[in-house]
């Protein structure tokens, strides 16, 4: 009810502790509070936060016209409602080194376990598109040395995402996640490999944790949970997956409407009443109000 009873502190703990776990740690992307809910009743590990879902949201193209305070304010109502880890999004830190400290600070205060930057220039441009420009080394060493000096809980994850598989090849994304692991990210997130030999190339040249992004529509083949934790990458994504299927059945529903003049046809594909009212906890707000207000005082305590 309210809050999740799960403090942020736990939630870090728990999200460093799957990721050395060995076992690949799954993370839908959510786009609201209540599909984070959802995504914690289906048994997942953790929830995502994709800035391209969050500008979307917005009605915004994902190329960084979203500001700190926006994402920090969604995630937050992500981060309060599950009790899952909530890895965040936070693009190329809102800008310089100082930016990015900052960034990592509001987010911790967001309550999230877990954050990424990314070493494209800015405005960026969504992870998958053609056209990607990245910035110097040095300026992206800068940035996750920022980011890990920022942090005040050790147990934030600081994931370091590179884009220039994109426009250099695989030897150089190789170098530059090397070059981020020493400047202290926790992890690594290699944006748009194409296939599985790359996938595999990059677990043997990177010994931290490694995550993988399957969009749909994207660059890299769609490999399965079985596939990836072979290879020995610790994390998954699906970061706009929910908001895809939710936005093609309200484009479904809409279009019944039109064509057949109701929505009776789309009733047995909608979520019932009695499951929103249990994701959203009724009950415990209900009792909540009754112990709160429902009570009586007896006449011999008035004077």
């Amino acid at each position: 009810m309210l809050y999740s009873k799960v403090t942020p502190e736990a939630k870090r703990r728990a999200f460093r502790d799957g990721l050395a776990s060995g076992r690949l740690q799954r993370l839908p992307g959510a786009f609201n509070a209540l599909s984070a809910r959802l995504i914690e009743r289906k048994g997942f590990e953790g929830v995502y936060a994709s800035g391209g879902v969050l500008a979307n949201d917005l009605g915004f193209p994902d190329i960084g016209l979203t500001t700190l305070t926006e994402v920090a304010g969604r995630v937050h109502t992500y981060a309060r409602s599950t009790d899952l880890p909530v890895l965040v999004d936070a693009d190329t830190g809102f800008g310089e080194p100082m930016n990015v400290a900052r960034t990592v600070q509001e987010l911790e205060d967001a309550g999230v376990a877990g954050i990424h930057i990314e070493d494209q220039i800015n405005p960026k441009r969504c992870g998958h598109l053609d056209g990607k420009a990245v910035v110097d080394q040095a300026t992206a060493v800068n940035r996750i040395h920022a980011a890990v000096e920022a942090r005040r809980d050790e147990n934030l994850v600081i994931l370091a995402r590179t884009d220039i598989r994109g426009s250099e090849g695989l030897e150089a994304a190789i170098d530059r996640a090397k070059a981020l692991v020493d400047a202290g990210a926790d992890g690594i997130f290699p944006e748009a490999l194409r296939d599985l030999g790359e996938f595999e190339a990059f677990r043997r040249a990177i010994d931290v944790p490694l995550l993988a992004n399957m969009t749909e529509f994207g660059k890299s083949e769609l490999f399965t949970n079985r596939q990836l934790q072979d290879l020995g990458f610790n994390l998954v994504i699906y970061p706009v997956s929910l908001q895809r299927l939710a936005m093609g059945a309200a484009e479904r529903g809409l279009d019944a409407i039109i064509s057949e003049g109701s929505l009776s046809s789309q009733v047995e594909h909608m979520q019932t009443r009695a499951d929103l009212y249990e994701l959203v906890d009724y009950p415990a707000y209900s009792e909540f109000d009754t112990s709160v207000f429902n009570f009586d005082v007896e006449r011999d305590n008035y004077h």
